[in-house]
């Protein structure tokens, strides 16, 4: 089997996980920017921040023969300081330069705040202007549905942003169609206690197809499974699902989101 994680805070994880997926069969990793469980208070914290993701990452992960990618952005939780949020979104179009970064994320809303909204457009205007891809960040459980609308429509308002440019994370039974619905790519995350499970996330693809969806794992310092994508393909086996429907879900819907960055490239006889 071969998968990729498409979103993965890998700098949360020890080595031991990326020996662990590689032997699962992934073939790439995917780190987008998170919040560090603390709000950080410098333009200098959120530098070095992005050169751990866009530097070091990426050499600790090529012990393992594992390609790194990584997404540059400010978190949604780390949106309410608009002076600092002005200065560390000024330093981010230097990233997107670096040869692993492809695109801007995560990004998107946490509590649904005027400083959130106007930090997220801010974040997408950026996108626009330097053609990258954007992951967006939903929020989680009761602020769930109402964020991923008010994303959904500022995305909409900008008539520069391609919707099959964007992934939409964290989706749920009550946003994924929505999501696609509107042209968006749609992302499943396999997290145990805010996000979704296997059972959840097949019952999803069942109900929706597996066009423009991906699963993630978005495992980070909390409890969390870097082994949940290739997890979840026993879940659709049990089902009956062929292994051409695991590989599109799992391998080939990734690949072909991601691809749309000229910097993503993948091996395919590996």
């Amino acid at each position: 089997m071969r998968y990729i994680e498409p979103h993965g805070h890998m700098v949360s994880r020890t080595t031991d996980d990326y020996q662990a997926m590689v032997t699962a069969g992934c073939r790439a990793v995917c780190e987008p920017a998170f919040w560090a469980g603390y709000d950080r208070g410098s333009v200098s914290g959120f530098r070095d921040y992005y050169r751990q993701l866009t530097e070091y990452e990426p050499a600790r992960s090529a012990k393992f023969l594992l390609p790194h990618y990584s997404w540059i952005a400010l978190n949604p939780k780390e949106a309410e300081d608009l002076a600092l949020a002005r200065d560390v979104l000024a330093i981010i179009p230097e990233f997107l330069e670096k040869p692993n970064v492809l695109g801007i994320g995560e990004i998107g809303l946490n509590r649904n705040t005027r400083n959130e909204i106007k930090v997220f457009e801010d974040h997408v205007d950026i996108a626009v202007k330097h053609n990258q891809l954007i992951l967006v960040h939903t929020p989680h459980l009761e602020d769930k549905l109402k964020g991923t609308t008010l994303i959904l429509d500022i995305l909409r308002a900008n008539s520069q942003v391609n919707p099959g440019r964007v992934i939409i994370d964290h989706v749920e039974e009550h946003t994924i169609r929505r999501v696609l619905d509107l042209g968006f790519w749609a992302g499943i995350t396999l997290y145990p206690d805010s996000k979704s499970s296997p059972p959840r996330a097949v019952d999803m693809l069942e109900l929706c197809g597996n066009e423009q969806i991906w699963l993630n794992s978005a495992c980070d310092w909390g409890v969390s499974d870097p082994l949940a994508v290739p997890k979840t393909a026993l879940e659709m086996r049990r089902r009956g699902h062929t292994d051409d429907f695991v590989d599109a879900v799992l391998y080939r819907n990734p690949v072909r989101f991601l691809s749309q960055s000229p910097k993503f490239s993948i091996n395919d006889a590996a």
